[in-house]
């Protein structure tokens, strides 16, 4: 930056000299270029401190300009180049010093030189050393700019900033952050203006339009058209309208936040209802709470972005730390066990190494678990199937999962929860139930869903003051507005089962397909 500003300045300066072969001009131009080549090189070899490169760049540059200013003015346009660089390398002190630097040596050259300055001359060294001044403001904010930039605490500062201002924004937001709850009460505006028996909400996620709310009074079967309607209502970004269907996109400032999908009841007459107007109103009268599902969907992107970065590297943690540590101490049994001149050594030795086995396995386990995520797997289902299949080599115990699901996904958030609740009861069978069989099914109707976890061992133990699993359990369902239900096997064990129905809200209550039928399974 410093080297093309010099560059330019020293162009645009010749230029004029050469035309009037200005034969002081054009030497003293030649003398400060080759300043600002030496400077350059200076820099490029990181040979000085910056403090004396600009500084003593500033003071070669007012020397020249003040022994030739009194034969001839052009050169002083080269006073605006040494507060510039000086404030890109150092910001707001370095252009100070630079300026007054040059200027010093402009005066007291000229003096010496020539005695004291004429007005032409004060008039043109003050036209450019004002000119060096906004270019060296803007030095400044670049230096700022440049700084930052090269900080590795940089972005961590700014997410400070930025965390700070959003636990103080979301104290403010009346309308909260909830996805489900913003859709259930759009869904709700659009039946209050609109009569329809099914409605959908859909919103984008990884490149794909997922339903987020449904609500239907009894005609399932409308919704299985509804997807087609919503991709070409979000690609047109317009109203679009088939038979009873129609559907209409959420606008907010930065865009399409979601599309309404709706069906009208039977013999519905559309030109009576007004639908076109109607429709027309609720763009207008919904961009409000488009602006809010747009926030609320940020914010559970981040979320789970956190989230998931978090396992991450608590899973990275612990494979270099603790779990290195205890096989370490594996190998010094297996030293000690070579050693032992008793049976008791022996037994006692061979029984460290079993608990040291078992203490690794389950660190294993837990790796398995933190680094898995729905994310990376084609569906639930085949998520669930792939902490099964390492569950089950670690174990030893084997773990059946058969799968129902249809193309259309849950959306990942709800997605991720109920894959930590199977994650979680699949585990739970596993260390505690003392199973030797477990059998998974998962079934999705987005925006519905049930997973349920069966096993065939001792059942549900009495709580202990340390375990907290089944608590959490709960939070997750509660937080996909979930239902997680805990009964007895008929053959013994326990089942862990959680739903969601895909509702709006408390009081209405959706399900694509009324009963789920567990007869009807693919095997995963």
């Amino acid at each position: 930056m410093a080297a093309l500003a010099r560059i330019i300045v020293l162009v645009a300066l010749t230029g004029p000299v050469l035309w009037t072969r200005d034969a002081a001009a054009l030497l003293a131009l030649l003398v400060i270029g080759a300043i600002w080549a030496l400077a350059t090189i200076v820099d490029l070899r990181r040979v000085l401190p910056l403090a004396l490169l600009t500084t003593g760049e500033a003071i070669l540059v007012g020397i020249v300009c003040g022994i030739v200013v009194d034969t001839s003015t052009a050169v002083l346009g080269a006073l605006c180049v040494p507060p510039f660089t000086a404030s890109v390398f150092r910001g707001l002190w370095g252009m100070a010093t630079s300026l007054c630097a040059e200027l010093a040596m402009l005066v007291v050259f000229a003096f010496l030189i020539g005695g004291p300055l004429t007005a032409e001359q004060l008039s043109a060294a003050f036209s450019w050393s004002v000119t060096g001044l906004g270019l060296a403001l803007i030095g400044t904010f670049l230096h700022g700019a440049l700084v930052e930039r090269s900080d590795p605490l940089a972005p961590y500062h700014y997410a400070q900033s930025l965390l700070r201002q959003l636990i103080g924004i979301s104290e403010g937001l009346d309308s909260g952050l909830d996805p489900v709850a913003l859709g259930g009460s759009i869904l709700s505006a659009v039946r209050d203006e609109v009569p329809t028996v099914a409605m959908t909400l859909y919103v984008a996620r990884d490149g794909a339009l997922l339903p987020l709310v449904t609500k239907s009074l009894g005609t399932p079967e409308d919704v299985q058209h509804f997807e087609a309607l919503a991709t070409q209502c979000w690609r047109q970004c317009a109203p679009v309208q088939r038979d009873r269907l129609f559907g209409f996109p959420l606008l907010a400032d930065s865009g399409t936040t979601g599309v309404v999908v709706a069906a009208l009841p039977d013999g519905t007459d559309v030109r009576a209802v007004g639908l076109d107007g109607a429709v027309r109103r609720l763009t207008a009268t919904l961009r409000p709470s488009a602006v809010h599902l747009d926030t609320a969907l940020l914010f559970a992107a981040f979320r789970d972005a956190a989230s998931a970065e978090e396992r991450r590297r608590l899973a990275r943690e612990m494979h270099d730390g603790v779990a290195q540590d205890i096989a370490s101490l594996g190998y010094l049994a297996d030293a000690l066990a070579a050693v032992a001149t008793t049976d008791a050594q022996h037994e006692r030795i061979a029984m460290l190494r079993q608990r040291v086995s078992a203490i690794v396995t389950e660190i294993r386990r837990s790796l398995v678990n933190l680094r898995t995520s729905i994310g990376e797997s084609e569906s639930l289902g085949a998520a669930i199937a792939s902490v099964a299949r390492n569950l089950s080599e670690v174990s030893g115990v084997p773990i059946h999962v058969t799968a129902d699901e249809l193309t259309e996904r849950l959306r990942p958030e709800v997605e991720a929860e109920l894959f930590r609740i199977a994650q979680e009861a699949m585990n739970n069978a596993v260390k505690h139930a003392r199973a030797d069989a477990i059998e998974v099914h998962c079934q999705v109707r987005a925006p519905a869903a049930r997973i349920t976890v069966t096993d065939d061992g001792r059942g549900l133990q009495p709580g202990r003051r340390d375990s907290h699993g089944l608590k959490i359990m709960r939070e997750r369902a509660l937080l996909v507005n979930g239902a997680l239900e805990l009964t007895d096997s008929p053959g013994g064990g326990l089942c862990v089962s959680v739903t969601i129905r895909g509702d709006g809200g408390p009081e209405e209550i959706t399900v694509l397909q009324p009963d789920f039928d567990d007869e009807t399974r693919v095997k995963a």
